[in-house]
């Protein structure tokens, strides 16, 4: 049962940014001014990376593929996001997503922390190494 808890916690995880990735990639230019509005310099290159880490980082999740690097790396995009973004504390909707966003990425932290699990490829290519070692 563990093992399918691990991958439908990553799938889960890498739907909300693979969705949100899709969002940016259909619409490069708003994403821009977005990303814009909220300070951060050169608006293109913030999103080549944000789409890069959400549709690329979420496969890597659901394949489990280094998986605890991806992971990290979406935790720290996930808090700069949510410092970026949702700063504005009067706002009872920027709060609650700031804290979302705190939320992944504690849920990320958890994956850097403990792994893919059984049904991944890090566990796959763990035990390929081990078998081959012991050979």
């Amino acid at each position: 049962m563990q093992q399918s808890v691990d991958l439908i916690g990553r799938i889960l995880i890498a739907v909300l940014f693979i969705l949100a990735g899709i969002g940016k990639i259909e619409n490069p230019s708003g994403t821009m001014q977005y990303i814009a509005s909220g300070g951060l310099p050169l608006p293109m290159a913030a999103y080549i990376v944000a789409v890069l880490i959400e549709v690329g980082g979420s496969i890597l999740l659901v394949l489990g593929w280094q998986t605890r690097a991806v992971a990290a790396i979406m935790a720290l995009f996930s808090v700069v996001t949510a410092l970026a973004f949702h700063n504005n504390f009067a706002d009872h909707g920027q709060q609650i997503n700031f804290l979302k966003n705190l939320a992944i990425a504690g849920g990320l932290l958890h994956l850097v922390a403990f792994g893919a699990g059984a049904l991944s490829l890090d566990h796959r290519f763990a035990q390929r190494g081990a078998s081959h070692a012991t050979a």
